[in-house]
Order: structure tokens, then sequence, then C-alpha cells
């Protein structure tokens, strides 16, 4: 999906990334990552976003939580949203600090006294028992908590699995109980997705559910809560903040544009942020009709992977589809046609797609330098962020 970009605006990402795995530094299942990079579009993002008047939370689950990449980050955007408790908790013990908490994921009520007291600006709540559980929770700390208010998807626009929100009319009736709790105030409205990428062009566009998002805080205001706020994640990218600020948002939270890798980056490689990471694996072995098979662990379903580079002949094939209930052992490529070197196990192959580490089982190298010409391998991590044994600091 973002072969053709990296290989355009990143190309010692892809030589730095081949070089690690041919030294054995790197083995296969390995997303190699851009941190300067990373830090570079985290700067675009801010300086955008200061510009417009919004405010940001970053997100790192695509990052594979990574502590080296959140440090990169923060350094510019220094808020972030994070999807559940082990992820805040993550992010927390790298030095950021809590801008949204039960963005995706609510907080489990025994951990609330633990994130509260953290003082995160919001917490999501999707329902009237979390909203009451935060209450109490501050409550017992002594504190007045800010909420966000879920607001249930659009019809159509929600992803499966991630189910949940109050709906629009029964919005008023949920203020009102919401206004009766001692600990938490109305501060703002959030949903999801607000933005996606068209599939023709991958520019950003609102969505149902955006529009849905700006009539709860229409509503929310007309019951008298003021300064309120509207988080619009989806799609956030420096080309996408101007379409949140015109619609009214405050806040937005950039994910995969801080590795250049939204679906707009797939499309058009002359956008701001420059791609950041790419996958690195090798050939297992050939089957009989002459498929190379890959290694896998980091082959994401909603990846649209198209195609594999292979550095020692140069050879570019088209990864084969497969379906979503597959386990990610193996990924085959189409059969080369004839050519020098043909293709041997061991072989590198690189690859750049769309990913959410964090739910893969790949390791993470973090690579320095690259904007310098003095690339170096900083630190080797699994897909929850935890530094390997052994590895480079």
């Amino acid at each position: 999906m973002f072969l053709d970009t990296v290989l355009t605006r990143n190309p010692a990402l892809v030589e730095t990334a081949t070089a690690l795995h041919v030294s054995g530094a790197v083995p296969p299942d390995t997303y190699v990552v851009d941190a300067d990079a990373v830090e570079a579009n985290a700067a675009l993002l801010a300086a955008e976003a200061g510009r417009l008047g919004l405010s940001l939370w970053f997100v790192v689950k695509q990052l594979g939580r990574n502590p080296a990449l959140i440090r990169a980050v923060a350094r510019h955007i220094p808020r972030f949203a994070a999807i559940d408790l082990s992820e805040a908790r993550t992010l927390y013990a790298a030095g950021a600090r809590a801008g949204n908490l039960g963005h995706l994921v609510q907080i489990p009520r025994r951990a609330l006294p633990e994130m509260l007291a953290r003082r995160p600006e919001a917490v999501t709540v999707f329902d009237l028992a979390n909203a009451r559980a935060v209450s109490d929770a501050a409550g017992g700390l002594g504190v007045v908590q800010d909420v966000f208010v879920r607001i249930e998807s659009a019809a159509g626009s929600g992803h499966p699995g991630q189910e949940g929100g109050v709906p629009l009319d029964a919005l008023d009736g949920f203020a009102a109980e919401v206004e009766g709790l001692p600990s938490v105030r109305v501060a703002g409205v959030t949903a999801f997705p607000c933005v996606v990428c068209a599939p023709d062009t991958g520019l950003p566009a609102p969505t149902a559910t955006f529009e849905l998002a700006r009539s709860a805080r229409e509503l929310l205001a007309a019951r008298g809560h003021r300064g309120l706020g509207l988080s619009a994640p989806g799609a956030t990218s420096v080309t996408a903040l101007p379409l949140l600020a015109g619609l009214g948002a405050t806040h937005g939270e950039p994910g995969h544009s801080l590795t250049g890798t939204t679906p707009l980056h797939a499309v058009d490689p002359h956008q701001p942020e420059r791609p950041a990471y790419v996958y690195v694996t090798e050939v297992a072995h050939t089957l009989a009709d002459g498929r190379p098979a890959l290694f896998g662990g980091g082959f994401y379903a909603r990846s649209g992977v198209r195609a594999a580079l292979l550095p020692r002949t140069g050879q570019r094939l088209r990864v084969c589809d497969a379906p979503a209930e597959n386990i990610d052992y193996y990924r085959l490529l189409e059969p080369p046609t004839r050519g020098p070197g043909g293709v041997a196990a061991g072989d590198t192959a690189v690859l750049a797609f769309r990913t959410q580490i964090f739910v893969t089982r790949s390791t993470v190298a973090v690579v320095t330098g690259l904007s310098t010409g003095k690339p170096r391998l900083a630190g080797l991590y699994d897909a929850r962020g935890r530094a390997l044994e052994g590895a480079a600091s």
C-alpha cells in the first residue's frame, strides 16, 4: 500500500531495514521505524494545529506503544489519547501526559482511581454507568473530573468491535442524569470515526458521525454547558486539520499521520508527513507452484498490502490475498517471472502497509540518525513496547 511512497520519500529507510536484516541485527517479522521521521511528522502536526488553534492528543497503538517513539512524539505533542488501560500505563511510564482516557475502550472501574490520580484532561464515557463510576472514583480522590460524552456512531459508519456511545436522541436525558453527579463535569463530546479518507482520492472528508457529534455539542450548549470541546478522531493529518477547525472541532487525535501512513499518503507521496516505517521479513520456503512464502506475524487484516520488494534481485512481487480468518504464519507472493537470481530461502523482503503493531507478534526496531545519514539501531522492542533483552539502547 505504501511501498511506492516510502521508496520515493524515504529510500534510506528501505536500505537500512534491508541491511539490518541481512546482517542478522533484526529478525524476520520486524517493523523498522525511522524515529527521526516520526518526530519530524509530530512537529509538523503540532505547528499546523497551533496555527489553527486546535489541540492534539496523539495515539500510539499503531506504533506498538513504543516508549522511544512516545518520547519523540511527546516532545512536540505532549498529551495523548489512550485507547485502553494498558496503553495509558505505557504512555505514563514513557513520560507523556494524559489528554483523553477511555477514547476507544472504557477504563475498567477498578482502575479508575489509579488513572484519575494522574489528572487526565478528559475521560470519555460511553454510558451513564461509566459516568457514575468516574464520578465515584473522582469523589474518592477529592477532585472533579472533566468527561467527554461518546456519541453513538451514525448507522453504517462505525467499526465492528467498537460499538457504544450515547444515541443523539437520548443525549438530553443522559445529560440531565450526569449533571446531577457530584464529581464530574461535562466538558465535551467525541465520536468515531469523524473523518475518513475517500477511497478514490484519499482526501479526508467528514462522516455522518461527525455531524452527530456537532449536533450533540449544540444540544449540550443549549443546556447551559460552556466551553465544550469536540474531539474528532479519524484520519487526522496535516491536510485534515483545516477541515477539523472549519467544522468546529477543538481536538484532533493523530495516529497514522505520525508515520505518514493514512490512506491519503498511499495515493499522494507529496503529503507533508514522511513515511516512517517498513516491515521486513524473509522468504521461508517456496511452494511447488512457485509461490514464495514469507514469514508472517505482522500482517494486519486491514493493511491493504499489495507488493513486496526483494532487494537482493530488485524484484517486486504481488502479495496474494489472504482471508481475514487465516492464522498469520506465512504470507504468499505471486510466483516471480523468470530472471537472474530467482527467489531463495532467506531472501529479505521489504513491505510497507497500514498496520496496528499492538495486535501483532512482531519485533519493532527503532532507528535513529536517518535524517543525518548516520543510521543507528537504537533498540529492539516487542509489539507492546517492552525492550527486548540484549537489544541496543
